[in-house]
């Protein structure tokens, strides 16, 4: 893609983000977008063709992004790393990551369209949380190849380890808003702390 259709299509897809957050999906039409984005109406359907195509595609770019830089944090393994310092680095980055207000939003939206668009949560589960599983099996699966664990299935462990962080900080923010989702450096390190805890003990 040119420089300057790349500008272009960053420019939809940051105009699109706002506009859903602010007055929902339903709201929202192409026109506005175009509008607001001071992009050609015919422009921006040649790059997207419907407001659900690019409505998926904003949900994929951003949680994508958003993956991509706990991926870039994730701490390096090394001989003499440790599980649970490993984990718990991984895991504050991916907690503090999710429980960003454009994501939580981008959330809500998907799970209002999932009746009706059901790709839409298909596409933010593979790139979200998905994504972040795989990357704690494969954590798991590292150590226990060293024998620094015991963990027989690392895809499960992964999975029940993902949700015992994530459950309740996202489960909150769904039912209570943004404000009540906020969580200093503090609470996110002492919540995961408290996660791990639980998870070694099982895992012995």
């Amino acid at each position: 893609m040119r420089p300057s259709s790349k500008q272009k299509r960053d420019a939809v897809l940051k105009s699109a983000e706002r506009q859903f957050l602010e007055s929902g999906y339903e709201a929202v039409t192409m026109e506005s977008i175009a509008a607001d984005s001071t992009v050609a109406k015919q422009t921006l359907y040649s790059y997207f063709g419907t407001k659900r195509e690019l409505f998926l595609e904003l949900v994929s770019t951003r949680t994508m992004a958003a993956t991509a830089s706990v991926r870039t944090e994730t701490p390096t393994l090394h001989p003499n790393s440790s599980p649970r310092t490993v984990l718990h680095e991984l895991l504050c980055s991916q907690l503090k990551t999710v429980l960003s207000p454009t994501l939580l939003g981008l959330r809500r939206l998907v799970i209002g369209e999932v009746r009706r668009s059901p790709e839409l949560a298909a596409a933010l589960y593979e790139h979200g949380p998905s994504r972040a599983i795989s990357k704690i099996a494969e954590i798991l699966s590292d150590f226990s190849e060293r024998g620094a664990l015991q963990v027989s299935d690392t895809e499960l462990a992964a999975t029940q380890l993902n949700w015992l962080v994530m459950g309740e900080p996202i489960n909150r923010a769904m039912h209570l808003g943004d404000e009540a989702a906020q969580m200093t450096a503090t609470e996110i390190d002492k919540h995961v702390t408290a996660a791990l805890a639980t998870f070694f003990d099982g895992v012995g």
